[in-house]
């Protein structure tokens, strides 16, 4: 039976979780969680305050000792229960997702699936946490190397993926033995609360998961982060407050994950199938109402099939419903704030004051709700803003490139460095293009790149680390070496 909204606000919860326990912060204060579709509060949750922090990395410390001697198996099932827990109640975290962040709830289920395989994913890691023994190539000794956890981490997630961005750092963590601190977007804390709530019914033990909301996350963050105890920052959001986290991580010498800002690329060359390259940029544009980093932020298309897609993919963006994502057959829902509609709406007026050409959109909607109309832009100069800008929203702006050197280059002629996509039938352009683009990832012939076994994340600009895949768990691991003399 279907879980009714009121039955699902009243079962988050919604103090903060501290050592196992459930509580109010120290100032009894609270905070709105509000829903993006209406502008109405959906409900109030515990406002923590400094000293509260500061508890909740004491309380990390104090449990990290145990979590690190714990049987790796061990570690390893409680994320399998967690990931069987999630998929059985997927219906209640995609509601409760769409609720506080917007997205439709058929989309919002697909995150679920998403974001409980990294737990999945790193259930299996947990056991193959690898070291080395090898003869010194001189002779004499042995070189033995092992991995132990780094230590209590510090996870800072966003709003536009309440859930997989938070399993991505806790699976692996959990994983390799480490305790946490999560702080999660004070947009959509709600997702993150109940998926506490779930990891404590996996069996995690007490101190090991610990999560604090506020409405102040700059004050509260610094104190942990500068704090000796602390021995892992690891972030996803815009490149600019990374850089200051990276800044304030440099007292400590953290070991540092970032996962930033994207422009990418979205190129189609002129023997691509434009039917499956739109299909692509469906994918690669529409998904989360446009709010990712993985978004394509510009589609750079050769001259000679350009109109042909501009025509087609501004077809298919006006074709979309735009609704609360509660509601059957809605396709788009709203961003999360009217301050990013504002900020996206901005961009493209930009674009059109500069000469660009609005096939589609290109128009708040009207009413409640933070809804744009998605919008395709053509003729778009060189100097627009959202070309060099990430738009987070559902805009699509067409440039084009007369060959192969020069889209290499208008793709890479930006700081960021996240992820690129490329539609070609040429195996031997595939190679070239991969190798001399700029960016952590590259989708060729899909718009999704996203994978819980593969390594995410990106370059220049788009930060440093890598989430998922082999490589995850090692972002929350130290190499140890002994030299042995036998």
């Amino acid at each position: 039976m279907a879980v009714s909204q009121k039955s699902l606000l009243a079962s988050v919860p919604t103090q903060l979780f501290i050592g196992g326990e459930w509580r109010d912060s120290l100032s009894a204060q609270t905070f709105p969680v509000h829903d993006p579709a209406t502008g109405g509060v959906l409900t109030e949750v515990a406002d923590a305050t400094i000293a509260d922090g500061t508890l909740a990395l004491d309380a990390a410390v104090a449990a990290q000792q145990d979590w690190a001697t714990t049987p790796p198996r061990e570690r390893g099932e409680i994320l399998r229960r967690a990931f069987e827990l999630i998929t059985e109640r997927a219906d209640e975290f995609a509601l409760l997702m769409t609720l506080e962040m917007g997205k439709p709830v058929a989309e919002a289920r697909g995150e679920v699936a998403y974001g409980a395989e990294f737990f999945r994913w790193f259930s299996e890691e947990a056991v193959r946490i690898h070291g080395r023994y090898a003869v010194n190539p001189a002779g004499g000794s042995r070189l033995l190397t092992m991995n132990k956890p780094v230590g209590p981490a510090f996870m800072i997630t966003p709003w536009n993926f309440p859930l997989a961005m938070g399993t991505r750092k806790i699976g692996p963590a959990i994983a390799a033995g480490c305790t946490m601190v999560m702080k999660p977007a004070s947009e959509t804390p709600l997702t993150m609360l109940a998926l506490a709530a779930l990891l404590t019914e996996a069996g995690l033990p007490d101190g090991v998961l610990n999560v604090i909301t506020t409405s102040d996350t700059a004050s509260v963050s610094e104190p942990i982060i500068r704090d000796p105890r602390l021995r892992k920052l690891t972030f996803t959001g815009s490149t600019a407050v990374g850089k200051l986290l990276v800044e304030q991580s440099a007292e400590q010498l953290l070991r540092v994950s970032m996962e930033l800002g994207g422009n990418a690329p979205f190129l189609v060359f002129d023997d691509a199938d434009v039917d499956a390259a739109v299909e692509g940029a469906m994918l690669a544009k529409m998904r989360n109402i446009g709010e990712a980093c993985t978004s394509a932020n510009r589609f750079l298309v050769h001259e000679s099939v350009a109109e042909e897609f501009a025509a087609a993919l501004a077809r298919r963006m006006g074709a979309l419903t735009v609704g609360k994502g509660t509601k059957a057959g809605v396709e788009v829902g709203p961003l999360i704030t009217d301050k990013a509609r504002d900020g996206v709406h901005e961009l493209v007026t930009d674009a059109v004051d500069r000469g660009a050409r609005v096939l589609t959109g290109g128009e708040k909607v009207a009413g409640r709700g933070h809804f744009y109309a998605p919008t395709v832009l053509t003729e778009v100069p060189a100097d627009a803003r959202l070309l060099r800008e990430e738009i987070f929203g559902p805009v699509a702006p067409v440039t084009t490139f007369a060959d192969e050197d020069e889209a290499v280059r208008l793709a890479n002629d930006t700081e960021y460095g996240l992820v690129a996509y490329a539609y070609t039938r040429d195996l031997g352009r595939v190679i070239r293009v991969s190798e001399a683009l700029e960016f952590g990832m590259v989708g060729v012939n899909t718009g999704i790149v996203s994978n819980a076994a593969a390594p995410f994340g990106g370059v220049k600009h788009s930060g440093f680390g890598r989430e998922g895949g082999f490589e995850g768990i090692h972002e929350y691991l130290e190499t140890t070496y002994v030299s042995l003399n036998p």
